[in-house]
């Protein structure tokens, strides 16, 4: 059974020379191909994130160069030019089957810093919940490092994590993963499903075989392994094949599964507990130690009795009980200048305490874990 059959969550991620066919600019009918996939699961109720590389290639096509150039200033304004078709494509596809999409420009630099990182998973949330298409790519027009060293598939499965997506689809010009590259050697086998992370995954893998995009096979079975981090199993499979996605939704088994050990749950709790340092903690009254401990509610400022430490926005906070045994941690909301302020008030006054209210909560619960 497919991993997406289950999946609630899903980022696809597609190659450059699929998405341009090759380097002769944006494919329109392979984008209505999987706008129409993509409109088909959004309506079963399914989240959906696309991954789209293509710029920097749509953007050559435009300026009439037939080899990807060198230098950084030429990249980087192949991709400003290049990003302008295909942000058009895919909302005029995806508009024809009754869906908008957004771009969003990403740097692995936004992931990173824990502020920005709750900003966009915010903003990618809020499009989901609003049936929109976030369209992600690199921001290659400004940031030097990831046209030089970044992929878009390290790329998608940063946001997989980032949006704790239920499954990783990298749509890309092979069926799957073989032993060897099937394009040198004939007896290569294929790998219908494998474990994410299994360092044999890695000696098998060739190198980048296009000469439009930036990843060979190595980039999607790390970028599976990173995926699995955070829960996520990943579904390598060729962009090409008709109905993939929607045979994958359905519980086809197409191209390679690599399945995540981890379990989502316990993927985010080792995440946060483990791998997080803490710049601050806040202390709670009983009353919300209960509500935490026994009902799994969010943290709600009227329920903070004390604020210590210097954080910010996005960091990982210890929850402590009143008698001051840590009881959890989490992703802080506010930074701790803003916790004192709100401690013990009512969500309905941080706005006019602080001057904006970013969230009712300190802590939400799906940013909390219990000790």
């Amino acid at each position: 059974m497919s991993l997406l059959s289950s999946a609630r969550r899903i980022v696809v991620k597609v190659g450059s020379s699929l998405v341009t066919n090759e380097g002769r600019g944006v494919d329109a009918e392979a984008i209505a191909n999987w706008s129409r996939q993509l409109a088909a699961l959004a309506g079963e109720g399914r989240e959906l994130v696309m991954v789209s590389s293509g710029a920097i290639a749509e953007g050559m096509k435009r300026l009439g160069w037939a080899t990807r150039p060198k230098e950084l200033h030429e990249l980087q304004a192949a991709a400003a030019v290049g990003q302008m078709g295909l942000a058009q494509m895919y909302e005029s596809q995806l508009s024809a089957h009754g869906m908008h999409s957004a771009q969003v420009l990403l740097t692995h630099a936004d992931l990173a810093d824990r502020e920005r990182y709750l900003n966009a998973r915010s903003t990618l949330l809020t499009l989901m919940a609003h049936r929109v298409l976030p369209v992600i790519n690199e921001n290659d027009t400004v940031v030097n490092d990831e046209i030089k060293f970044g992929d878009n598939d390290t790329l998608g499965a940063l946001v997989a994590n980032l949006v704790e997506a239920d499954a990783l689809v990298i749509l890309t010009d092979q069926r799957g993963l073989y032993s060897a590259d099937p394009r040198k050697d004939p007896t290569a086998r294929f790998i219908d499903t494998a474990q994410a992370g299994d360092p044999e995954l890695e000696r098998m893998a060739g190198g980048a075989g296009s000469s439009i995009g930036r990843g060979g096979m190595l980039t999607k079975i790390l970028a599976a392994k990173r995926a699995a981090g955070s829960g996520a199993g990943t579904v390598i499979a060729w962009g090409r094949e008709p109905d993939v996605l929607l045979r994958l939704a359905r519980g086809e088994a197409i191209g390679t599964a690599l399945h995540a050990a981890t379990a989502k749950l316990q993927a985010r709790k080792q995440w946060m507990v483990d791998h997080l340092q803490m710049r601050g903690s806040v202390t709670v009254d009983a009353g919300a130690a209960t509500k935490l401990r026994a009902e799994g509610k969010s943290l709600l400022p009227i329920g903070v009795i004390d604020v210590q430490g210097d954080f910010h926005r996005g960091d990982v906070i210890a929850v402590q009980a009143p008698d001051g045994v840590e009881l959890a941690r989490g992703l802080a909301n506010y930074s701790s200048t803003e916790s004192r302020l709100i401690a013990r008030k009512p969500s309905a006054d941080i706005e006019a305490l602080l001057g904006y209210a970013a969230e009712p909560e300190l802590i939400h619960r799906d940013n909390l874990v219990l000790r």
